[in-house]
């Protein structure tokens, strides 16, 4: 069996010969799915196993035979913290984690919202083993640029944090990498892909049943385990949604529902399987190498953007993959729902600019921004922000992790705590400051609650990130990440959207959807007061006309200051109609 704990960055990998009595697909390629890859990944050390498979088998027959939840192969996280011996916060983090990154969205998982409905109806034990599998999967990392010139003239100077637990900390790293050196996104499936052609040999023997006959060839796979592997892999043919996964396979597909499918040999399986991945491996490095002798592949192409992006503009993304706003530089974009394809959105490498997403996503990620403002819409499933700095993340989602980050500020309404991770320096949260036209009804859409909103909950996991192949010093792994402070409620302002960027139609949204709480409600209230008494004051003074000048003079001043002091003056360029 393969120690998952001995992964290797490489290239492109040398696909090794299979047999099978089974043609590959030739209509479509398997895929990874990238939501257990990019927001499955828990810092958690209980939940990396050394000895690969050895300890996962023995935790199935454990798990099999608790059961706790009637007669379900459901586990809820009292029994998973006992059986994994994490605190019981740990087993609900977990369980909130799965639910954001389950493959099939009818499962009772993925529907509960609250805690105590995620608690209640559990995880399946199939999906947990395949979960836990994957927390062995170690990141593919970008190479290190070679010419530190070029980066200067596309980054700010290095924060005064950097320079503590490696050669590079973690945002110099990302510095240190031009476009040209950060892995694409065929790049990071290429890599997944490999990871899975390794372990998926372990994977199937934990999905399998025993047959009869001895060791592992008497193991069998039925179709509803089979089918749990969607939590890794789909197919998709050109023009159409994904599939059951047992519908592309040719001993599962087309079966009868009223008669159950013949359980299949594991080794049978493998093959089938190891052959498509192979196939797609080898499309993969067809497409890179066409792209090295000529132009790019336009559906695979990041393209940054300049100016203000309107609905007008193309976004940049692939078929299968998020839609890309990347390398925005002191500009605002926008982007509405008919403007993305598909319903995950990556926003990488902007600097000095305002990006509104106003649309219902299912995902949302952040990567290698700096003194930027990022309004997302409505996010389902997970956010997760990474390698940034003074940004201003202002969202309303059902899950938000925050790894490597330094002086942001998150205007949260989150359904889940926010999990903070890795390096993080001098964040803080603030309750939800905004609303636009659609807002309630592209909650509605993914399933955000209003009603709850855990935005001064975070929890933090370990400094070090254990899922990337970066070496640090012993005892590192341990330290607790820190964690996030509450902003100064003197200091709450609300974000304002202007109203052109919103819908033509009906504005049922009036206001934020997420109530403030008290202390911050009052610091609304008195601001207000003392705005008025201002106004009032102003009104009632009697001044000469030279002097309304000077005084209509310093004021301008005073906000010409303040404008180009708080970053706002380019919020202020899209209020402009």
């Amino acid at each position: 069996m393969t120690d998952a704990t001995t992964e290797q960055q490489q290239e492109l990998p040398s696909t090794p010969p299979t047999s099978s009595s089974f043609p590959p697909i030739t209509t479509a390629y398997i895929h990874t799915r990238r939501e257990p890859f990019e927001h499955g990944l828990l810092p958690i050390p209980k939940l990396i196993f050394s000895d690969g498979i050895q300890t996962l088998s023995q935790l199935k027959s454990t798990l099999l035979s608790s059961q706790p939840i009637a007669s379900t192969l459901r586990i809820n996280s009292e029994t998973l913290a006992s059986t994994l011996q994490i605190s019981l916060n740990h087993a609900r983090l977990l369980l909130e984690t799965l639910s954001a990154v389950l493959h099939d969205d009818s499962d009772p998982l993925a529907k509960a919202k609250t805690t105590q409905e995620i608690d209640s109806v559990g995880v399946n034990v199939f999906d947990l083993l395949v979960f836990l599998y994957l927390q062995s999967y170690k990141r593919l990392l970008p190479k290190s640029h070679k010419d530190s010139a070029s980066v200067a003239d596309v980054w700010p100077s290095t924060s005064a944090f950097d320079g503590v637990l490696s050669a590079l900390t973690p945002l110099q790293l990302v510095r240190s990498n031009s476009r040209r050196n950060m892995p694409s996104q065929t790049d990071e499936e290429a890599h997944q892909l490999s990871y899975l052609q390794k372990h998926l040999d372990n994977i199937l023997t934990l999905l399998a049943d025993s047959g009869e006959g001895e060791g592992n060839e008497s193991l069998v796979l039925s179709v509803d385990k089979f089918e749990h592997l969607g939590f890794l892999v789909y197919f998709e043919e050109k023009g159409s949604n994904r599939t059951p996964l047992s519908q592309n396979a040719p001993f599962f597909a087309n079966s009868d529902p009223d008669m159950p499918a013949v359980p299949i040999p594991v080794s049978q399986v493998l093959d089938w399987l190891l052959q498509n991945i192979s196939s797609t491996l080898e499309h993969i490095s067809e497409r890179v190498s066409t792209k090295g002798n000529g132009p790019s592949n336009a559906s695979d192409q990041d393209v940054p953007m300049a100016g203000i992006c309107t609905s007008s503009a193309k976004p940049s993304s692939s078929p299968r993959g998020p839609t890309l706003i990347e390398g925005i530089s002191k500009s605002s974009c926008v982007k509405k729902a008919s403007d993305l394809k598909g319903s995950s959105v990556k926003v990488v490498n902007c600097q000095e600019s305002v990006i509104y997403v106003l649309a219902p996503l299912r995902y949302a990620t952040v990567y290698g921004c700096s003194d930027t403002t990022i309004v997302f819409g409505a996010v389902g499933k997970a956010v997760k922000i990474e390698h940034c700095e003074r940004v201003h993340l202002i969202t309303a989602a059902k899950h938000i992790c925050i790894a490597n980050c330094r002086e942001c500020l998150f205007f949260l309404g989150v359904n889940q705590q926010p999990l903070i991770i890795g390096d993080n320096h001098k964040l803080q949260v603030a309750p939800y400051n905004t609303f636009y036209s659609q807002l309630e009804e592209h909650m509605n859409q993914v399933g955000v609650d209003p009603s709850i909103n855990r935005w001064d909950e975070p929890v933090a996991l370990g400094m070090v990130d254990s899922h990337d192949s970066l070496s640090h010093p012993a005892g590192a792994s341990e330290v607790q990440a820190e964690s996030a402070t509450r902003l100064d409620p003197d200091q709450y302002t609300e974000f304002l959207i202007p109203k052109w960027l919103g819908s033509e139609e009906a504005e049922p949204t009036k206001n934020r959807p997420f109530p403030l709480t008290d202390a911050y409600l009052a610091s609304q209230q008195r601001n207000h007061t003392n705005l008025e008494d201002v106004k009032q004051i102003l009104r009632e003074t009697q001044l000469e006309e030279i002097q309304k000048q000077e005084l209509s003079s310093a004021l301008h001043v005073c906000f010409k200051d303040w404008l180009l002091a708080s970053g706002n003056i380019r919020q202020l360029y899209c209020l402009q109609e």
